[in-house]
């Protein structure tokens, strides 16, 4: 069998796909940190409309939906077409601590930074204890 150079570049093709697992991922990547009294949360969505970002706060269970998509029209021909498009989700795990009501979402140069504030903690209170008699 006589391999053609577009056959090698096929196979080339579908071997990345095959081992290139990270680029099919539905998960975006992020990096969650605390500054001061606001835990911070930054999600790479790159190529995605802010307008299409769907957040969601259920049970202390926050998601991020959003779709990454091509160029299309009737003149648009991909010559080499490698950035992942499709649905991209990431859900994460929150701390009862934060106050999700007063959550802050900001995207820019493609991060999605999400600002969540701390709760402040109850201050534990001292009760007095007052004796008297007892009825009789």
């Amino acid at each position: 069998m006589l391999l053609t150079s577009a056959t090698v570049r096929e196979l080339d093709r579908l071997t990345a796909r095959v081992f290139d697992s990270s680029s099919r991922s539905t998960g975006a990547r992020l990096d969650a940190y605390r500054i001061d009294d606001t835990f911070h949360i930054d999600i790479d969505l790159p190529g995605v409309d802010p307008a299409g970002i769907d957040i969601t706060v259920d049970r202390k269970v926050l998601t991020v939906r959003a779709e990454r998509k091509r160029a299309e029209g009737e003149n648009v021909k991909y010559v080499v077409a490698e950035r992942p498009t499709g649905p991209v989700s990431r859900q994460v795990f929150l701390s009862d601590t934060l106050d999700t009501d007063r959550l802050d979402a900001r995207y820019e140069n493609g991060v999605l930074t999400l600002s969540i504030p701390v709760r402040a903690k109850a201050a534990p209170r001292k009760i007095e204890v007052s004796a008297g008699t007892a009825a009789s």
